[in-house]
């Protein structure tokens, strides 16, 4: 572990960085007029998971977001067509997520997009050692950050 980061008080330019990338990912799907960023993961990680069962939980510790946000794009994605909810085999009182055929071919429309602008805005720049230390960097951050954050703060128990 370093002892300091070189370079530290410049974190918010890295993270201003983070950022512009997000936003033109986020732009890139308005533009399209489908779907929004949240919809866009949760229609990835649905097809990724395909021919295996996939619960909110489970969602959202992969999305790093809240059971009940996800709860409802869910239920705007099944509206749509693009997502079915069905009952856990194993757990009657969960639902898993299957991604539809309309699904997959939305994101087959969307995903180019979606890996151009990552490309223009952050791959292209970096040379290919570049791009295997990022990627190292964030699988070490990603491990990290999923074994101490929780996916949602825990229930709070009613008092009888």
């Amino acid at each position: 572990m370093v002892s300091a980061a070189p370079g530290l008080c410049g974190n918010r330019l890295r993270g201003r960085a983070a950022e512009r990338v997000r936003r033109m990912v986020e732009l890139q799907l308005r533009d399209t007029g489908e779907l929004t960023m949240v919809q866009y993961e949760i229609l990835h990680w649905a097809r990724e998971r395909a021919g295996s069962r996939l619960c909110i939980t489970e969602l959202a510790e992969l999305m790093i977001g809240s059971r009940s946000g996800l709860s409802y794009q869910v239920a705007q994605l099944e509206k749509a067509g693009l997502l079915r909810r069905e009952p856990d085999p194993d757990d009657e009182r969960r639902a898993v997520v299957a991604i539809t055929d309309e699904g997959c071919a939305l994101l087959g429309k969307t995903a180019p997009g979606q890996v151009a602008v990552v490309r223009a805005g952050l791959i292209d720049q970096l040379d290919e050692k570049q791009v295997a230390q990022l990627a190292d960097i964030m699988d070490v951050a990603r491990e990290h950050l999923r074994a101490t954050v929780p996916v949602a703060p825990p229930r709070k128990r009613k008092s009888r």
